[in-house]
């Protein structure tokens, strides 16, 4: 159960820390990968590209399994490296899931704090595997070269949240704002991402119960019909049960506000357990960095998320 992990705490990087990028999904923009990268020079932070990050791009995917693989992998390992970020999502990661070696890299995370990891979307497969493979705390945090650090004047909020998660990474954060569909509050262990990627993983050694969770969701361009079949799908499946509340963030071109939260009373109403939703985190203009697997608690009522 995640209530009863204990993940370390993540190291904090310090300016002038080299930090990688590496592209585990899909391929990327060289010009917004090149402004990701200024951005985190403006933070003080030195990037380094993974060898494969720029190609040759295989079909829909920014190079071959085990080019991708390998980038991550040596990224990880390199003592010299205090971060790894993701370009972006895409599809892909799952590929990666049986080729990556999670031995070599547990013994290289063993009796030391872990690296900041740091992606979304597709990447939510990997923010699992981190966790059961290496039991440690990641970010669902923006890509690099994504459609807000990649961007020439990119959100304020959303570059101080991956600021303040990656330099000072056991801060509390918070997040606000987000709409009521079932009060109260409630407690647990930060767990989720991107719900079409926590349905790929049904069936798999990475997609572990919810239970004395708190799960974070959202989604881009997916039909309400869709949300409905995948959390429908969850439900069913017992991925849900135990879990202590559900917070969700953005859903991107996924119909109106009133159609998705609709499908989510509707479909998570039934859990009995404090939910809320249009928080700023997800595939939003603003795309807020979430510490997964940290305690946190959820105020449903007033709709704010504070990990503590």
């Amino acid at each position: 159960m995640l209530a009863e992990q204990r993940p370390i705490s993540v190291s904090p990087c310090l300016v002038g820390s080299r930090v990688a990028i590496v592209a585990p999904a899909g391929p990327v923009s060289e010009q917004r990968l090149e402004r990701g990268c200024d951005l985190l020079r403006s933070l003080g932070l030195e990037p380094f590209v993974g060898r494969h990050v720029l190609g040759p791009a295989h079909r829909y995917l920014a190079a071959e399994d085990r080019q991708r693989a390998a980038d991550l992998e040596e990224a990880w390992l390199d003592p010299d490296i205090h971060a790894v970020l993701c370009a972006r999502g895409g599809y892909g990661s799952a590929r990666l899931l049986e080729i990556v070696d999670w031995a070599k890299l547990a013994d290289a995370t063993a009796g030391r704090p872990p690296k900041p990891f740091v992606g979304s979307s597709d990447i939510t497969v990997l923010h699992q595997a981190f966790a059961l493979h290496l039991g440690i705390r990641t970010f669902y945090g923006p890509a690099v070269a994504g459609s807000i650090l990649g961007e020439p004047d990119p959100c304020q909020r959303t570059v101080d949240s991956l600021a303040a998660a990656m330099l000072h990474p056991d801060e509390p954060a918070e997040l606000s704002g987000g709409t009521c569909l079932v009060p109260g509050t409630a407690g647990g262990v930060l767990t989720g991402g991107t719900l079409t990627m926590i349905c790929s993983l049904a069936g798999t050694p990475e997609l572990r119960s919810a239970a004395g969770a708190i799960v974070v969701l959202e989604d881009v361009r997916e039909s309400p019909y869709k949300i409905d079949r995948m959390l429908t799908q969850l439900i069913r499946s017992g991925w849900f049960d135990g879990v202590r509340a559900v917070a969700c963030g953005s859903w991107t071109a996924c119909g109106t506000v009133e159609q998705v939260n609709d499908v989510l009373l509707e479909r998570l109403g039934g859990l009995k357990v404090p939910v809320a939703t249009g928080l700023d985190f997800g595939h939003g203009t603003t795309q807020l960095t979430v510490p997964l697997g940290r305690h946190a608690e959820l105020n449903a009522t007033s709709g704010v998320l504070k990990a503590i």
